[in-house]
């Protein structure tokens, strides 16, 4: 069986402010929906247009919208129970996911993304690997153009949520 070698870069920021106003803000920035329903919906759309319009409603305001989270640090604490916390979100756009799987379908091992937030001695981080990095092997410019993208919209919604004010992260 082939194996390939993918250099992965990953991007982080840390946070001084607390671990619950980085994730308020973060899920602020970030869309929410129920996905078994969004799913049907896109199941159910009759063509591109339509399956567009319903996922534009949810993506709002970033483009991005959470699929799920993990609560790692809950299931750590469960052993240590002053273990730091720690939160991963799977999140993304299926509009974004599209236009990488049509040209390089193992993109589809890889988007959703996945932020990780958690606290450690110097802060909250936020981190994310770069999707560009995930497909810059694969030797497409049109789905590394796509990737570049989406590592910018998550990469400013990380900033955003690390540097959000404590007014801005209630809101």
């Amino acid at each position: 069986m082939p194996i390939k070698e993918i250099q992965v870069q990953r991007f982080s920021v840390t946070s001084k402010r607390s671990f619950d106003e980085v994730v308020a803000a973060l899920h602020a920035a970030i869309g929410h929906t129920d996905v078994r329903a969004l799913t049907q919906e896109i199941s159910q759309s009759k063509n591109l247009a339509e399956m567009e319009t319903i996922i534009h409603k949810v993506v709002d305001p970033s483009g991005l919208m959470e699929f799920v989270r993990f609560d790692l640090g809950d299931v750590v604490r469960k052993e240590q129970p002053a273990a730091p916390r720690s939160l991963r979100l799977v999140a993304g756009n299926p509009l974004i996911m599209k236009e990488m799987v049509k040209r390089v379908p193992d993109a589809g091992s890889y988007a959703p993304v996945t932020i990780l937030i958690d606290e450690r001695p110097d802060g909250v981080h936020l981190s994310y690997d770069r999707m560009a990095s995930f497909l810059a092997s694969y030797g497409n410019p049109e789905a590394l153009k796509v990737a570049e993208d989406l590592d910018a919209k998550v990469e400013a919604v990380l900033t955003k949520a690390a540097n959000a004010s404590k007014e801005s992260a209630a809101a």
